[in-house]
């Protein structure tokens, strides 16, 4: 069963579960306001401490820790986000590896409702 195509707020008809062209315009400004605020990988920690121990820490735990994936990990995620927090960034026991789909998807997901 298909679902009907719905109206837009800009008042243009637009298959359902697609977005409108001014979503997707409105979508990336926001995006690019969001990542003009936003510190650069390095001073948010991610220097070449991080990814030695990234690499350290993939060799240790080689496959995506989401329940039924399996797939080869790419990722060392933090279970809780640190924002900021040295302490909190840098505790191993905070650390799971993922799948490049899993933390795109399934992770980054969860971290909107928190």
């Amino acid at each position: 069963m298909t679902r009907p195509p719905r109206l837009c707020i800009c008042g243009k008809i637009v298959p359902h579960s697609t977005l409108c062209q001014c979503q997707r315009v409105a979508t990336r400004a926001r995006n690019a306001r969001h990542d003009a605020r936003r510190p650069s990988p390095r001073d948010r920690g991610y220097d070449h401490e991080w990814r030695k121990a990234r690499i350290a820490y993939l060799d240790l735990h080689p496959h995506c820790a989401m329940l039924g994936c399996g797939k080869p990990a790419r990722v060392v995620d933090h279970r809780i986000p640190h924002r900021g927090d040295d302490r909190l960034f840098w505790d191993r026991t905070n650390w799971q590896s993922l799948c490049t789909p899993c933390h795109s998807r399934v992770k980054q997901r969860q971290e909107r409702v928190l």
